[in-house]
Order: C-alpha cells, then sequence, then structure tokens
C-alpha cells in the first residue's frame, strides 16, 4: 500500500458513542518519498553510531541503568506523575508521603523495562510479553483493579468521560483480531519494511488500539526499546523516545489523532524518524559528555587521596556511576567502613564538587553526584 492510499479506519456507532474501529496493518507497505527516505537513512545512520558506541563504553551496563531511569520518568511524566530523575533514584523511606504513588510509578516502569529485556532473550516480542510487562507496570499502582497484564473486557477512552472523549478507541470485541494483527506485522520479514517505520507504524496501531485499560501510553513507549532490542538493533537498550515525546507533547498527541482523522501516516513517520534521529545523537553526545566527565574526575579528583584512602575513593567512585545517589550508611555498608570513615570520604567528595547534598537536612542526608545527573538531564 502506497502512504497516499492508506485509510486509518472507520468509526463505528456503539449504542450512544461511536468508536474508531482502525484497519488492519499486516501487509505490504510503499514506503516513498524524498524527505522521509532521507530522514530513514539519517535516523538509521544516527542509531548504528549510537550502537557501535554503546559497545565501545567500559561498563556500558552502569549508564544504560541511568538512561532506563531516565525513560521511566519522562514516559511516566506524560501520564501526569510528577517524579523527577532524582527523585527515581531514592529509597522509598527518603519520598515524601503525598509523591509515593507516582516514585512507586516510575519504579514499576523501571522493574518492568528490566524483566522485559531480559525476557527477550527466551521470548520474542509478543503479545505475551507485552501482557507480560504491562502487569508490571500496574502492580500496586492507580490502575491496579484495571486488569493487569489482560487485554481489556470493555470500552475504554480518552478524555473525561466517554461523552466528552477526544478519543474513543476499538470497541473490546475487536482487541483480541486487532493484536493478532499487530503482532503477525512485527514478525513478518517478507513485507521487508524497514524496522524503524515498522515500529513507528506499530506505535502508532498500538496507541489506537488501547488494548489495555489503563498503562497503554506508557507500554506503548516502552513497546518502542524492546523492538529495538528485539531485533538487534542496538546491542544494549540505550535509546528511549519518551523524552522527546514528552518536549514534543503537544504535537506527539496531534501527530498521532492525525492519522485516526485524516489518514496522515506519512507526516507521522517524519514526525518519528526525526525523534529517533534527535535522540539517538542526544544519547551519543551523553556517552561522550560521560567518558569527559570520568576522565577528569580520575586525572583531578581521584589524585588527591592518599594512598592509603585511594582504594576506597576509587570502588565509592565507580559505584556512583552505578547509584548517583547514595547516604552515608549505605557508603558505610559498601564498603565496609565506620559511619565516621565513611562520613569523612563522603565531606572530601563533596569538597571536591563530586558530590552534593540534597536534602538540606543534618541527620539522614542525602548526596547526589551532581554533574553525572546534569548530563542525563540536559
Amino acid at each position: 500500500m502506497d502512504l497516499s492510499a492508506y485509510n486509518a479506519g472507520q468509526y463505528k456507532q456503539q449504542y450512544e458513542y461511536r468508536s474508531f474501529s482502525p484497519s488492519l496493518i499486516n501487509h505490504p507497505w510503499n514506503i516513498s518519498g524524498g524527505e522521509l527516505q532521507r530522514l530513514l537513512s539519517d535516523a538509521d545512520r544516527a542509531l548504528g553510531e549510537l550502537n557501535a558506541f554503546s559497545q565501545l563504553v567500559p561498563n556500558v551496563d552502569f549508564f544504560i541503568r541511568m538512561h532506563i531511569a531516565k525513560e521511566a520518568t519522562q514516559s511516566s511524566r506524560i501520564e501526569g506523575t510528577r517524579t523527577h530523575m532524582k527523585e527515581a533514584l531514592l529509597d522509598e523511606q527518603d519520598i515524601a508521603p503525598e509523591s509515593r504513588d507516582d516514585w512507586l510509578e516510575v519504579q514499576n516502569y523501571i522493574e518492568a523495562i528490566n524483566v522485559a529485556i531480559t525476557q527477550l532473550e527466551t521470548l520474542p516480542l509478543s503479545n505475551r510479553l507485552l501482557k507480560d510487562t504491562h502487569k508490571i507496570l500496574m502492580s500496586g499502582v492507580r490502575g491496579q483493579a484495571k486488569l493487569p497484564g489482560e487485554f481489556r473486557s470493555s470500552q475504554n477512552w480518552i478524555g473525561v468521560s466517554l461523552e466528552n472523549a477526544t478519543f474513543i478507541p476499538p470497541h473490546h470485541e475487536e482487541v483480541t483480531a486487532l493484536m493478532s494483527d499487530l503482532e503477525k506485522f512485527i514478525h513478518n520479514e517478507a513485507l521487508q519494511v524497514p524496522h524503524l517505520i515498522k515500529i513507528a507504524i506499530a506505535h502508532y496501531h498500538f496507541e489506537t488500539i488501547h488494548p489495555f485499560l489503563d498503562g497503554n501510553g506508557r507500554l506503548g513507549r516502552l513497546m518502542i526499546a524492546l523492538y529495538l532490542a528485539s531485533f538487534g538493533l542496538l546491542h544494549k537498550p540505550a535509546l528511549y523516545l519518551s523524552d522527546y515525546f514528552e518536549r514534543n507533547k503537544t504535537e506527539y498527541i496531534d501527530r498521532l489523532m492525525a492519522v485516526r482523522q485524516a489518514n496522515k501516516m506519512q507526516e507521522w513517520l517524519v514526525f518519528f524518524l526525526y525523534g529517533v534521529r534527535e535522540t539517538a545523537e542526544n544519547s551519543i553526545q551523553v556517552f561522550k559528555d560521560i567518558l569527559a566527565l570520568k576522565a577528569r574526575l580520575e586525572s583531578e579528583v581521584l589524585p588527591h587521596f592518599s594512598t592509603r584512602r585511594q582504594s576506597n575513593a576509587q570502588k565509592l567512585m565507580q559505584h556512583l556511576y552505578q547509584m548517583p545517589v547514595v547516604n552515608i550508611n549505605g557508603i558505610a555498608n559498601l564498603l565496609g567502613l565506620k559511619h565516621n570513615t565513611a562520613t569523612a570520604l563522603v565531606n572530601d567528595f563533596v569538597k571536591h564538587g563530586v558530590l552534593k547534598e540534597l536534602t538540606g537536612k543534618r541527620r539522614n542526608r542525602v548526596f547526589w553526584f551532581n554533574d553525572y545527573l546534569l548530563i542525563f538531564n540536559q
């Protein structure tokens, strides 16, 4: 199908409302047009550079953890949570009671990514995997009563009410067949659709089906990262689009709606590919900035520590790349130090500008690796 002939679907009368029934997508797609081809080439190139760079960075899994924390925070913010990246890295006891619901949703997202990436080693990207991931997302949070891990068995909508909805997805009786079509499309190699085009179409289709009663936005964005990992486009899960979508939230929503209302799939693909290119380039720069920071600290800070304290200083420095928000008790346990010795070590890291105190308290203080976190929040 040529994009100019694409028909997104049709509205169907359902009692007192009309739901949108999307067209099936598991069929040939003819992707042409100069702008689209140029953007596809640019996005593929940037993704390839990111993939190569991620394999060259020592201890890259430390930094991937931070990418995941940022993705969880940004994707959840699109849905209305107000947890910031620093808070996402804190323990629950350090979170204000009124913020714990938002914090838990972000923690669920982090766990869902990690578990799903591991499952991909033995399970293809499939409806089963999506259901398993959805169950983790919804565990113990708002929406936990809305069939976690199961496709919906009733109508849902986007908006304040069914009567005043901005969009009403297909009737629940259509969901299973539509999700089966989506799964077949993802794995249909005979279509010869470029991977980035395929996941862009799949993401739009998933969000349009809205197969779960809650959590569709977060899972649909997570599905992008799972696709890239599942088909080997990235050696490490280092690219997440939620930050791009959050910064361009209005356009993101408008582009999806324009496909449904006016068949503008090409415009959605352009928006998506531009996001892949921009995000990949930003992720490469993050890796470069981390390596520069690491080199600076190793040459300008660590030499200030005596030979006797050098081992602990280096161990703490290494730990901060994994966990950039710490407290003194945690450091004492990590390094096997007495509380006073750990306090002195932390004070030296503060003096040299590596750590900053986060809480402003005199007791139970929390410190963060300021320059490192700022790299991810640029």
